[in-house]
């Protein structure tokens, strides 16, 4: 099940079929400001729903959006250093996944005033669905 959620969230900010409005599950906290055009970056405008903040705060800032989504019925399953992978039980069955992606603009330095963002975007299909369509498998219960 890893697998698939890390291959569906790999694929959610290369490809098209992220393309999704601004996630009406996913506020805007305090201490970030919304970021529609997701800093010009990576194709993500129009395509996630983007925060930001000075990248010295970012990882606080992820930290109270996990808190948030969590508090919001989202179970972290996974990740890694600048990405969380969330599911959702749906309640007629399968789970829905987000993701939130941590970022900056690489071409300018990295020092704590620097811009950070953080991405979110819905994963396409159900994440707990494993090799066939329609086929469940075993997903983290929230």
């Amino acid at each position: 099940m890893k697998l698939i959620l890390l291959a569906a969230a790999a694929a959610l900010f290369t490809g098209p079929a992220m393309a999704q409005s601004p996630l009406p599950d996913v506020p805007t906290l305090a201490g970030a400001t919304s970021a529609p055009d997701c800093g010009n970056l990576y194709g993500l405008a129009g395509k996630a729903f983007c925060v930001s903040a000075p990248l010295a705060g970012i990882g606080a800032l992820a930290d109270a959006y996990v808190a948030e989504l969590e508090g919001r019925g989202w179970l972290a399953a996974g990740g890694d250093a600048n990405r969380v992978v969330f599911v959702k039980r749906r309640e007629g069955g399968g789970c829905d996944g987000l993701q939130m992606q941590a970022f900056y603009d690489t071409s300018r330095p990295a020092g704590p005033e620097a811009t950070g963002y953080l991405g979110f975007g819905l994963i396409p299909g159900d994440v707990c669905a494993a090799g066939e369509p329609g086929a469940a498998a075993d997903a983290p219960q929230p």
